[in-house]
């Protein structure tokens, strides 16, 4: 996370959380095994061969396999029981293929497999009462890439909501807090030496400074950009709170209602309007827009499949 001459951070700087950066070394720990050429420091910057472009492949395939495609599995096994066996094919087979998972993992290496599938398990956990599996699994998900955020607040509102229904609410909450608290300091660890590395950190996964948005972009503020150019009118500071607000307010009323009513059926749509408003509000850089791109196929199911709940 840091810049020096032996890591220049803009030739593809990390800009992800704790979790990314183990996956990382540990794939660069089999690539210099394989070949030391592939991540040779500084000179491997721009090397292509057919066997590293082979092997990067496999890496994006290999945590498909183990942790999407087992949470896709699950999920169809565990969450649709009253679907005909070719309706739960179809199903699978839209979670598997979806062409800008394909496109964004296979052809530009994001790894969004994994957070996507960790998402999954803690959305599969939660609604089957294995809370604290799923407070672990989502907890991880979110150390992987911070666009799981915008789930956040429907994670935290459910699983408050289901816990202040419950005779041992002050035991569960505190085993929930704990189990989420306990999963954010193992990812950290090298992290929180210094207050230096945690801004650090935390300026590399949030680079307001990039923009307030990108011109492909079609949300709230490139549309009022026609009338009213808020980067000219603002500070960054400013426009940084003006989405955060936004977005949390657009965010609330699916999730106060989702507090009340800790229902199934009310945490998926909660979910998908986290996603929508952190897409219409949010602020964005690229890669956002691509990690909605993806996300948006696991909403689509749990939209379909909610009914199983009302």
């Amino acid at each position: 996370y840091q810049n020096s001459s032996d890591n220049n951070l803009l030739y593809w700087g990390l800009d992800y959380p704790p979790l990314t950066a183990y996956h990382s070394w540990l794939c660069g720990i089999i690539a210099h095994h394989l070949d030391p050429n592939w991540v040779a420091l500084n000179a491997s910057h721009g090397y292509e061969s057919y066997h590293h472009k082979l092997f990067m492949r496999y890496t994006v395939l290999l945590v498909d396999v183990i942790i999407y495609f087992s949470a896709a599995f699950l999920f169809v096994a565990t969450c649709l029981s009253e679907w005909t066996e070719s309706e739960k094919l179809g199903l699978l087979l839209l979670l598997l293929l979806q062409p800008s998972m394909v496109i964004i993992d296979h052809g530009h290496f994001q790894y969004n497999c994994i957070s996507l599938g960790l998402a999954l398990f803690g959305v599969i956990a939660v609604v089957h009462d294995w809370d604290v599996i799923g407070s672990i699994a989502y907890s991880m998900s979110l150390n992987y890439k911070q666009m799981e955020l915008y789930h956040a607040l429907p994670f935290f509102c459910y699983l408050l909501g289901k816990s202040l229904q419950s005779d041992r609410r002050i035991v569960k909450i505190t085993k929930l807090g704990v189990t989420v608290i306990a999963v954010f300091v193992l990812c950290w660890i090298p992290c929180l030496t210094r207050m230096d590395d945690i801004l650090q950190v935390a300026h590399r996964l949030f680079p307001f400074s990039r923009g307030l948005y990108e011109d492909k972009v079609a949300n709230v503020w490139c549309t009022t950009s026609v009338l009213m150019k808020l980067r000219g009118l603002l500070t960054q500071q400013s426009l940084t709170l003006l989405t955060a607000v936004s977005t949390l307010v657009a965010t609330l009323p699916s999730c106060l209602h989702l507090l009340y009513n800790p229902t199934p059926y009310c945490f998926v749509l909660a979910l998908v309007s986290g996603y929508v408003c952190r897409v219409k509000y949010g602020h964005h850089i690229w890669s956002g827009i691509l990690m909605c791109a993806c996300t948006n196929k696991i909403n689509d199911a749990l939209l379909v499949c909610s009914g199983e709940y009302i």
